[in-house]
């Protein structure tokens, strides 16, 4: 079914709208800092129903929530000692932890996927804060594209992406950080179970511990762990040193490329840039080529990503 997907400005007319239409049970996207998200009431089956409907997500793979405050997060979640060490470090920003769900909360049980914890953070973008006051509940939020497609830095890439499918977006810019969030588990030992816009060695120093990583072979237990996700429709070549005939080449440092994620080498202008240009690149339909992205810091959740964009699709 179609719908016209009305477009809505970050101010109090546009945040007053787009909560009036999450607690009727629509879905609008919002922008949080790392990628557009697509919001849902947390606690509303039929929401996040529809959540799974608008992106075509397989019902086994749960979905972050947003809240506005550790205060809110303590409501759904058990809170041990490192989730107060990593929420007083790095909350509001772009750091989902995975913490056991408390019984009785009203998150609807598609969220976690049948899963005895939930995907919580704090967004740092003005505009998802302004949302999540407006809205004064949890919001299931995934981000705000075709599963398994690459990820939307603007509303534009929303529009191109749902456009037709949910009820609003909610207008923000361009998205800061550009990769979703770090997400760390907190059912037991700490681990890593997404790179993202976090740096896991800022985590490890908060922590005073390494975390332990989660493997390629293990069961899905956080979002975007997927093996194919973040995809174009285009075939993605990755540690290329050149173009071949045919491609277009996406380049990181001093290489001559169709777009560069950072002429200088700086990866936090890569991870910023890197969902932005894929989707340019898709565009003109040709096989996109990258160049070789350094494996640490945001480089990690870089290569994660094109690592995924990359693989064989399901």
């Amino acid at each position: 079914m179609t719908v016209e997907t009305a477009l809505l400005n970050a101010d109090p007319d546009g945040y007053a709208s787009a909560a009036e239409l999450l607690r009727g049970g629509a879905l609008v996207a919002f922008p949080t800092e790392t990628v557009y998200g697509l919001g849902g009431d947390a606690t509303n089956d039929m929401a996040v129903a529809r959540i799974f409907e608008a992106k075509g997500r397989p019902r086994f793979n749960p979905l972050i929530v947003h809240v506005d405050g550790v205060e809110t997060a303590q409501e759904f979640v058990e809170w041990p000692h490192e989730a107060d060490v990593l929420a007083s470090a790095f909350w509001p920003g772009p750091l989902t932890l995975v913490l056991p769900i408390k019984a009785g909360t009203g998150i609807s049980g598609l969220v976690t996927a049948g899963l005895p914890s939930l995907a919580v953070r704090v967004p740092a973008n003005p505009v998802a804060r302004a949302l999540l006051r407006e809205f004064g509940g949890p919001v299931a939020g995934p981000s705000a594209n075709p599963s398994g497609r690459i990820s939307p830095t603007t509303a534009a890439h929303v529009a191109a992406g749902l456009g037709g499918r949910i009820a609003a977006i909610l207008g923000g810019g361009a998205c800061d950080v550009g990769v979703e969030s770090t997400i760390v588990g907190l059912t037991g030992a700490p681990v890593l179970l997404r790179p993202g816009g976090l740096p896991a060695e800022a985590v490890e120093q908060a922590l005073g511990a390494p975390l332990a990583r989660h493997g390629a072979g293990d069961a899905v237990t956080a979002p975007g762990q997927l093996a194919s996700h973040y995809a174009p429709g285009a075939t993605v070549r990755l540690e290329a040193e050149r173009r071949e005939p045919g491609e277009v080449l996406l380049g990181f440092g001093q290489v001559a490329c169709d777009l560069n994620l950072s002429a200088s080498g700086d990866l936090t202008e890569a991870a910023a840039n890197l969902f932005a240009h894929l989707h340019a690149l898709d565009e003109t339909g040709q096989p996109i080529a990258v160049s070789p992205i350094p494996d640490r810091g945001l480089g990690r959740a870089i290569n994660d990503r094109l690592r995924r964009a990359a693989a064989p699709r399901e």
